[in-house]
């Protein structure tokens, strides 16, 4: 019987091979925007990250997202990318 195999991503802050429904999908689309696909399903390059806000400062602060998509983020994107991670954060015990 076989298994199925399972898609993993790599997370642009922790740079940690993790399976791909654990982590956040950020796409930068074809009209260039960046944002949040929280479904998976959106149009344009994706690139991932573990629903942690340390892994998105780290991502941030090292530019990780701006050389995989090759732009430039504004304020305005990387605060709605820190308040889509803040809402999908697992909480900790």
């Amino acid at each position: 019987m076989k298994t199925k195999k399972v898609p993993l991503r790599m997370c642009l802050g922790c740079r940690e091979m993790k399976p791909k429904k654990e982590l956040i999908r950020v796409v930068h689309g074809p009209d260039g925007s960046v944002s949040v696909d929280l479904t998976g399903r959106k149009a344009g390059r994706g690139a991932y990250l573990c629903p942690r806000e340390d892994c998105l400062a780290r991502a941030l602060k090292q530019k990780q997202i701006e050389r995989a998509f090759s732009c430039r983020l504004s304020p305005e994107t990387e605060e709605d990318l820190r308040q889509a991670v803040a809402g999908l954060q697992e909480p900790t015990a």
